[in-house]
């Protein structure tokens, strides 16, 4: 069983950066792959990124403006977003797959889900 908290969600003003954290817990292997994805009011959750061994994908909204990284001696999975803009408000949630092929790029696709962080950017 895998365990997922997310922290770091806040209040900020647009143009401003945040860094959330995901620490994961009863998997420790750096080759499986981890994602973020986040749900707006009335939307559908979609995908932020993902991080595998050895590259990283975005969705086009956060290209340039958001890095995800991971420690894998600390277990926890990073998302820093800089020049957030309102449109980015959104619960964030940390993903991870059921297995090393899988590719959390969609709902669908994951397994594990943590608890979720609101984010919201004021204009």
């Amino acid at each position: 069983q895998v365990q997922l908290v997310e922290s770091g969600g806040g209040l900020v003003q647009a143009g401003d950066s945040l860094r959330l954290s995901c620490a994961a817990s009863g998997r420790t292997s750096s080759s499986y792959s981890m994602g973020w994805f986040r749900q707006a009011p009335g939307k559908e959750r979609e995908f932020v990124a993902r991080i595998s061994y050895g590259d990283t994908s975005y969705a086009d909204s956060v290209k340039g403006r958001f890095t995800i990284s991971r420690d894998t001696a600390k277990n926890t999975v990073y998302l820093q977003m800089n020049n957030l803009k309102p449109e980015d408000t959104a619960v964030y949630y940390c993903a991870a797959p059921q297995t090393r092929l899988v590719l959390p790029t969609t709902p669908q696709a994951v397994k594990y889900w943590g608890q979720g962080t609101q984010v919201t950017v004021s204009s």
